[in-house]
Parts: C-alpha cells; structure tokens; sequence
C-alpha cells in the first residue's frame, strides 16, 4: 500500500473494469470506461467527451440543443461531486488519475460556449484545455491543494475550462 497522507492509504493502484462496474458511481466518475486507459487517462476522458459532444450534438441537434447541455453540464457537475468522492474513498485517493469525469463535464462546457466551432476551434480548444489541466497554472494548483474529495475534483477542472475560454475570447478579441 501506498501511504499518502497521515492516515491515508490507497487500496486498488489500477482500478479495472470489475472495480469500474462495481458501483454506479464508479461508472460514472471513470467516465464509462475511458479513464480506465493505461496511457494518459486524463486525455481519453477529455477525447470521450468530445467525440460524445460532436456525435450527440449531431445526431439530435434538436434535443442537444445548448440549454440542454447547460442543463447535462450543470446536473453533471453535481452529480460528479458525488461520485468523484465515492469513487476516490473506495480507491483510497481523492483524485485518482481514472476519474474523468470531471475532465468530460468541463470540456462540455468549453465546447458549449465555443460552438458553433469547427474541427479546428474544437482542436485548439481540446489541446488548451489539456494544457490547463495539466499544468495547473495559479490559483488550480491552490485551489486543488485546499478542497479535496469531490467538489475539489470536480472544480479544478471546470477552472482550466474557464482558462481556455478566457484564451479563446482573448484570441477572438486579438
């Protein structure tokens, strides 16, 4: 076992599909499998959610309109709470690198504000925000150190989504 904070230690190092569907909250924070990825979890989570968005978007353009993505976002988001702290108490860490589903409701929300937007915007958007995500430029990194558990999983990543939008309006304003 891995030792993490006094106190504190992780119980499953590699989580699999057994332990994703285990729990419905493990379904949901590894984002319906894509965080179980070997390689850059992070990354398929975000590309889970934008290939989900362009697909969903496009097949039901009068259904996934963008109040009711505001709505999935929104709903998500809280929903998220929840099973990200689910999820990360019976991995033994608070933001275990398969939980994706906070990458997937915040590239939401940037493709939302963005759209309509191109195969290129949309490129450039998923690039930054990985960026963002990974970098964690001030006040992430704080914040992140400050609210663990869900909210803190959670919110982060909505606040590297609010870094890239800020990117693209300075861009468009340019």
């Amino acid at each position: 076992m891995i030792t993490l904070e006094p106190g504190q230690q992780a119980h499953v190092r590699r989580p699999n599909g057994r332990f994703m569907l285990s729990h419905p909250a493990h379904i949901l924070a590894q984002g319906f499998g894509s965080g179980l990825s070997p390689v850059v979890p992070g990354t398929m989570g975000t590309l889970f959610a934008w290939v989900s968005y362009v697909l969903l978007t496009a097949r039901w353009p009068d259904v996934f309109t963008p109040t009711a993505w505001a709505a999935i976002i929104g709903i998500g988001y809280v929903i998220g709470v929840w099973a990200c702290q689910v999820t990360g108490k019976h991995l033994g860490i608070p933001d275990h690198g398969s939980m994706v589903w906070d990458e997937i409701i915040a590239f939401w929300l940037v493709l939302v504000f963005l759209t309509p937007a191109g195969f290129g915007t949309q490129f450039w958007a998923f690039f930054w925000f990985r960026v963002f995500d990974m970098t964690k430029p001030p006040p992430i990194r704080q914040f992140e150190r400050r609210f663990k558990r869900g909210f803190g999983v959670m919110t982060d990543d909505v606040l590297a989504a609010f870094y890239t939008l800020l990117l693209f309006a300075v861009w468009r304003a340019i």
